[in-house]
């Protein structure tokens, strides 16, 4: 199932340091591959961001889509899968080493584009986030992008401490326009580990 010709994904801006600004929220940046669930017509296709589909791979994650009641939905996120200190390991979803694993693929929805016949993209962010909440409410594979203080200062502290590969900081007022913005902000950690890394992250 093919991506819908009128979307594309909205990608943060690399910034090299943590800040705080008013009316900003601020996420864990998950070490995974971002990918954009989307179900209609009853089928469920997990698509990188190169177009390829990833529903048989990640087959759980896609039952779960599917039993969502809403006959069209279509959610931005991370699939990432975590240790038994809860960090995101990349490697494992590439390689499958899955020393001391603790979950199995878990879908980080960060964003809701439609939902239904309603095109979300032009909401705010506080409002697309309120309406992703309750779609995953009660889920156990499908989760919202865990937020972080909201303190940007105080965000970036837990980053550091927990040993997190960065934050994403993004605008609540913002719409969701595809490309490169300025409106979501990224900050990493510099010596954060890169082995196994591909072109699946965000």
């Amino acid at each position: 199932m093919a991506l819908p010709s009128d979307i594309t994904l909205m990608h943060p801006t690399l910034t090299s340091r943590p800040f705080h600004r008013e009316g900003w929220v601020y996420e864990e940046k998950y070490d995974g591959w971002r990918i954009l669930a989307w179900k209609a017509d009853g089928k469920v296709s997990l698509l990188s961001r190169n177009g390829r589909d990833h529903a048989r791979r990640f087959g759980e994650l896609a039952k779960a889509i599917a039993s969502l009641p809403e006959a069209t939905l279509i959610l931005d996120g991370e699939v990432a899968i975590f240790d038994d200190q809860l960090i995101s390991r990349f490697e494992w979803l590439r390689h499958g080493t899955r020393e001391s694993l603790s979950t199995p693929p878990i879908n980080m929805a960060f964003d809701v584009l439609q939902v239904g016949n309603q095109d979300l993209r032009q909401e705010p962010l506080r409002t697309r986030r309120k309406v992703l909440e309750g779609l995953l409410d009660g889920q156990r594979l499908l989760l919202p992008a865990r937020r972080l203080s909201g303190s940007g200062v105080e965000a970036w502290r837990e980053v550091v401490q927990r040993g997190y590969e960065g934050l994403v900081a993004k605008d609540e007022s913002s719409l969701y326009v595809g490309g490169r913005t300025l409106s979501w902000l990224k900050v990493k950690q510099p010596d954060y580990r890169v082995e196994g890394r591909g072109f699946e992250s965000r």
